[in-house]
């Protein structure tokens, strides 16, 4: 393994990264690291993410068969009203 020193790091940089550690609760240099696989795409998870995936939420297979059964009615077209 390769060790690095970055130098003439902003303060506001150094204070996001910070508090991305507290956030995720490792150590800086975990914290570093890790943020350099995701930007990258190297990550060990094999996924690349822009941290919204929190807010999109997921669906299962029974609850995607259900959102589909019920917006089904919305492909259909009513003939009477496109005569």
């Amino acid at each position: 393994m390769k060790t690095m020193t970055i130098r003439n790091v902003p303060a506001e940089l150094a204070s996001a990264l910070d508090a991305e550690r507290r956030r995720r609760g490792l150590s800086l240099n975990r914290t570093v690291l890790s943020l350099m696989q995701e930007a990258l795409g190297i990550s060990t998870s094999g996924s690349r993410s822009n941290g919204l995936r929190h807010l999109a939420g997921a669906w299962n297979a029974d609850e995607f068969r259900q959102f589909e059964e019920a917006v089904a009615p919305f492909g259909e077209i009513d003939k009477d009203l496109w005569q």
